[in-house]
């Protein structure tokens, strides 16, 4: 019979480092359309009208998305009711003033995709004629529960053209 080990060995054995794993995001499809579809003859001009030169009185929408990894931390996250922020910055070109839009969802439970939306007509958000440069950022964070009050991660998504004229 062999001679029993002398040293408990259990250093690698106390602890482990991703007890709930990693979490993380994606952000894409960054879009900002205009809604006005095809305009009645004798007013078309193109095959197609453009989705991004706008009326000022048109409504647009801007929008992106976001798909979050599956781990348990995750999971928690979700579940916990985590405020998803997003900002769209409208950087205008010339005299084309610099406008910053936002709008915010909260986590679902069991949900790890989400599309973030803004609906809204240039002239109401005070975008004037130009030509604008669209960028996002997006805050994860904080969350509804008491002990989920800290902005988990943020990100950015770039660009984008869209041109305005009074109309």
């Amino acid at each position: 019979m062999p001679a029993q080990a002398t040293v408990l060995q259990t250093d690698s054995e106390l602890y482990s480092r991703e007890i709930l794993g990693p979490a993380w995001f994606d952000i894409y499809s960054l879009r900002i359309e205009g809604t006005a579809g095809m305009p009645a003859m004798p007013d078309q001009v193109g095959a197609t009208q453009s989705k991004y030169i706008v009326a000022s009185s048109e409504t647009v929408v801007a929008s992106l998305k976001l798909r979050f990894n599956k781990s348990p931390l995750t999971a928690l996250l979700m579940c916990l009711g985590i405020s998803l922020k997003v900002n769209f910055h409208f950087e205008g070109f010339g005299p084309a003033p610099e406008i910053d839009l936002s709008t915010a969802v909260t986590t679902t439970k069991d949900t790890y995709d989400y599309e973030l939306s803004l609906a809204f007509t240039p002239e109401a958000r005070g975008l004037t004629d130009g030509l604008y440069e669209i960028a996002a950022t997006v805050e994860v964070g904080p969350g509804c529960d008491p002990c989920a009050q800290h902005v988990f991660g943020r990100g950015y998504i770039q660009e984008f053209l869209l041109q305005v004229y009074s109309g």
